[in-house]
């Protein structure tokens, strides 16, 4: 018998016991109505020496260029060195003037920058202070650059009139480009993913390359070096009006940025692993107050043509509630008058992910919904004997995760990105006024830290009081095609859990009929601050 007294077959007859054993457990107990998931994600690895040809091609067409620049693999460093791939460390050196971190991306950074054309350019005297839209396919300097371990994202512009031989209507303002390369792609029940119809004009250049319009945008998704890229257009599937680009007038745009693509950048790293769905890590103890409606239990007749909601039990990332104080509430602000027994600040919870908008969602029936949540905070309490004052105006908005704002001066959205070896996902905020953002710089580029106050809980809608006070906030995730909304409504509810450190209660309808007051027995430093004075087109 060999040491530690069990045979080679006694191990295998215990371990087919304890699999037996599990899969009659599971079968004998599936998951609890109220039991949520986290996401699913495929890693992706880069071909880096696919990467390197292109890139040894695109410098070979300038020849001045190509005498400075290094590719021969240097064996004596580790292979994940970046010293491994010289020429990446020229280009990265180059690139970081115009994308600050280029090089902590783990994926070949496609942009429409003909960097060994600058290069070449510069050797020759070219001044600094030549127009970059030069070496850009007359795209602008990049708007938003953010690069990380999942991958990248950039963000150009093409202005009206700009570049030879552009067909259509002079555009009434600059039409903005995005590109995402990554690295992780999430695995959502999509039955839309993955269609779209053959580009003819770049199918040379990219063979596998689809162009299709989804969510409000027209993507062009295609696989390079072994990785996913989508290149996307916001625009009307429609005729164009006189501020909205159609689809059609975008398609040209689209198509000379994906054809100016040049290997701009990024660096070798070591492979990411897929992450695999597991059941959340909630709270033990029960709240005696916070319950909530399943997911996908809407407001009846709220959908888009009278339909229901979708449930979706996925808790898509680990966050920091949105709002910096409990008591808060999920509830619609458009439909909560059609259910009387609906009341905005009160338990439980409701759903509004898939009421009906212009919007389009893929998870609502029809393809229309908010594409987000509606958060309220508490109402304020009467005064009273030893009650501080309470401004319903100064009501603090958080950031839910260590992030990277994505933000123009003029959005009236605050994105907040996290790029990681695990995670490739953005959460949205709206309605806090743009001024009041601005003068706080959130703008493109800054970092946020998780719990970092962001704004305050507004009615801005196109101008001030454009809506009621609440905020709406939102979730994309990163897929094959581009970034595609999904519902946040499980995600929050545990974010409140860890907030008030307590699990709710799932209630359905056949007995949530009358909502809950709040019972103010949340902990105590958690809901007292909630009652202190804070520092200082279609709803949404």
């Amino acid at each position: 018998m060999p040491p530690g007294g069990e045979t080679v077959v006694g191990k295998g007859f215990r371990f087919v016991s304890q699999l037996l054993a599990s899969l009659s457990l599971l079968i004998a107990s599936p998951l609890a109505a109220d039991e949520f998931r986290s996401p699913s994600l495929t890693a992706l690895r880069a071909d880096w020496r696919a990467a390197l040809d292109q890139l040894r091609s695109e410098i070979n067409a300038h020849p001045r260029a190509a005498d400075d620049f290094i590719f021969a693999p240097r064996r004596s460093v580790p292979r994940y060195d970046p010293r491994a791939m010289p020429a990446l460390v020229q280009l990265n050196a180059i690139s970081s003037q115009f994308f600050t971190g280029i090089a902590r991306s783990s994926v070949p950074v496609l942009l429409p920058f003909d960097a060994a054309a600058y290069f070449e350019a510069r050797r020759n005297g070219a001044p600094a202070t030549l127009a970059l839209s030069r070496y850009q396919a007359d795209f602008n300097s990049v708007d938003m650059f953010d690069a990380g371990p999942a991958g990248y994202s950039a963000t150009f512009s093409f202005e009206p009139g700009a570049g030879d031989g552009m067909p259509g209507r002079v555009f009434a303002r600059p039409v903005e480009v995005q590109i995402t390369g990554s690295a992780l792609v999430y695995d959502i029940a999509d039955p839309s993913g993955g269609k779209g119809e053959p580009v003819k004009p770049l199918a040379a250049l990219y063979p596998d390359l689809r162009k299709f319009i989804r969510e409000g945008y027209v993507r062009y998704a295609f696989t390079r070096f072994g990785v996913a890229y989508v290149v996307s257009i916001q625009c009307l599937d429609s005729v164009a009006k006189p501020r909205r680009l159609a689809c059609k007038e975008a398609y040209p745009v689209a198509e000379r940025f994906v054809k100016a693509l040049r290997v701009a950048g990024g660096q070798r790293m070591r492979p990411l692993t897929d992450v695999a769905s597991n059941i959340l890590d909630r709270p033990a103890v029960r709240s005696p107050d916070f319950s909530y409606r399943p997911s996908g239990d809407i407001i009846p007749n709220t959908g888009y043509r009278k339909q229901g909601g979708h449930p979706d039990v996925m808790a898509y990332a680990q966050i920091r509630f949105p709002l910096e104080k409990a008591p808060a509430f999920i509830h619609s602000q458009s439909y909560a008058k059609r259910d009387k027994m609906e009341s905005t600040t009160a338990y439980p919870w409701r759903d509004n992910f898939c009421e009906s908008r212009s919007f389009e969602v893929w998870q609502c029936s029809g393809g229309y919904g908010h594409q987000g949540e509606d958060i309220r905070a508490a109402e304020c309490p009467p005064p009273g004997e030893g009650r501080q004052a309470c401004d319903p105006k100064q009501r603090a908005v958080v950031a839910v995760r260590d992030a990277r704002v994505i933000r123009a001066s003029k959005d009236q959205a605050v994105t907040l990105q996290i790029n990681s070896r695990t995670e490739h996902i953005r959460f949205r905020y709206m309605h806090m006024n743009p001024q009041a953002l601005n003068a706080d710089g959130l703008l493109n580029g800054r970092i946020v830290s998780e719990g970092e106050k962001i704004g305050m809980v507004s009615n801005y809608l196109d101008h001030p009081a454009g809506t009621s006070m609440h905020l709406h906030f939102d979730v994309q995730v990163f897929t094959r095609d581009g970034w595609i909304w999904v519902s946040p409504y499980v995600t929050l509810v545990s974010a409140y859990e860890r907030l008030i450190r307590a699990r709710g209660r799932e209630v359905g309808p056949e007995i949530a009929g009358t909502p809950q007051p709040v019972a103010h027995a949340l902990p105590e430093d958690v809901l007292k601050p909630d009652f202190r004075e804070g520092s200082g087109g279609e709803e949404n």
